[in-house]
């Protein structure tokens, strides 16, 4: 008791210092402490405060580990993976993450099976409905059945959208697309008119199931797409401003080689352009401020010959935690992690306890930021039931026996 009155006595300010400094896991039993931590974790401003200080200190982050089901690893250990229990109900064992911002995941099943999720607080938003819309007065349009999708925050509204894309297809060169933005505040849908003339071009089938699979790149304020190189148009990255809620064109760097296929990744969060020479080596460029064509900057190369091995699909994760930033976490074809030493140019596989075989990664920091429903209370989440999973499991090979049809 008399420690609890020692607390009580803290300016608030230094207890703010202490509190921002422990991860979220803590935070949440803190809660419990006392009715004054609890109004101070609880807060909106701390919140902002706790969130920032985790981002400028590169602290708190962790790899969501993609695959059949959802598995959590800390970034500085990457020892042990954790299974997650995400909030929709599963389809055929599969949920899968097409975005995280601010310590939020935006998780999807189907084109109309949404949430939010902040898997370190529980707390859950499962979006509306928003039927796909077909264009109305055409005969033979059929959708392309590869959605788009994007997850951000708009900095001037302090909201969090999801953009969901749909192209359709008809007789005669017909094209339309259904882009709708979901806003967190007002919990609801609007759709978005303009949609300029190369949206038609960012599907390409091969792309997208080598590459990112429609799921865009958050930097700057925009979710950015790439429209690959074809004929009779150029290789272009398309970005949607989230602020203003309309498409532009991104500027690429000069004197880049030609002959490359082009993938888009996010690097301490700002833009980075993937340029695969071939399978033989890649190029990482950054895009230092955002917006401004001049500061893209050649970061390094990966070659096959300085990593031993083959590769199709490389993207860079995270720095280490040393100041000279002298390795770079990179995910190789969506299977495994490797540790690149930038001056020795060699490599490590990164073997995690308890991750599938293969995977592909995503990095998303911890957070107290809110959402509508679930439990704030910390406790552990319990992973699906064996017998659930097996069931899962059938239901996906008996539909993958049967094949699908993709609407080109």
């Amino acid at each position: 008791m008399p420690n609890l009155k020692l607390d009580l006595n803290f300016p608030s300010d230094v207890i703010t210092d202490i509190l921002c400094q422990l991860p979220v896991k803590t935070l949440l039993r803190f809660r419990c402490a006392s009715k004054r931590w609890c109004s101070q974790i609880d807060d909106p401003d701390f919140i902002k405060i706790h969130l920032s200080h985790s981002l400028a200190t590169k602290s708190k982050f962790s790899l969501v580990l993609k695959k059949w089901y959802l598995y959590s690893v800390e970034l500085d250990s990457l020892r042990t993976a954790t299974e997650l229990n995400p909030p929709l109900n599963v389809i055929w064992g599969i949920t899968d993450v097409f975005g995280s911002c601010n310590g939020l995941l935006a998780v999807c099943n189907a084109e109309e099976e949404m949430a939010l999720w902040n898997p370190s607080t529980r707390k859950q938003q499962i979006l509306p409905v928003m039927p796909v819309e077909a264009p109305k007065g055409y005969i033979n349009v059929k959708p392309r059945r590869f959605t788009f999708y994007g997850f951000g925050h708009d900095p001037i509204s302090d909201d969090y959208k999801v953009v969901r894309m749909v192209q359709f297809v008809g007789d005669n060169g017909f094209f339309s697309a259904d882009v709708k933005v979901y806003s967190l505040k007002s919990n609801s849908w609007r759709g978005i008119k303009d949609i300029p003339y190369y949206i038609r071009y960012l599907f390409q089938l091969g792309y997208l199931l080598f590459y990112r699979r429609g799921y865009a790149a958050l930097a700057g304020g925009a979710l950015h797409w790439v429209v690959p190189g074809g004929f009779g148009w150029y290789c272009m990255i398309v970005a949607f401003d989230l602020v203003a809620e309309e498409f532009r064109i991104v500027p690429q760097p000069d004197h880049v080689d030609g002959g490359f296929v082009m993938d888009l990744g996010v690097l301490e969060g700002r833009l980075c352009m993937i340029c695969n020479y071939g399978n033989d080596f890649v190029d990482v460029w950054l895009m230092k401020e955002y917006g401004l064509k001049e500061s893209w900057t050649k970061l390094f190369k990966v070659s096959q010959s300085s990593l031993n091995r083959d590769f199709g699909q490389v993207m860079p994760l995270a720095y280490s935690k040393s100041g000279d930033k002298d390795k770079v976490l990179l995910e190789l074809d969506k299977e495994k992690l490797l540790w690149y030493d930038l001056r020795r140019r060699r490599a490590k596989t990164v073997r995690i306890e308890g991750a599938p075989n293969s995977f592909n990664a995503g990095v998303y920091v911890e957070s107290l930021v809110p959402l509508g429903g679930g439990r704030m209370d910390g406790k552990t989440q319990q992973p699906a039931s064996e017998e659930k999973k097996k069931s899962n499991r059938k239901k996906m090979d008996d539909f993958l026996s049967k094949g699908f049809k993709l609407t080109l």
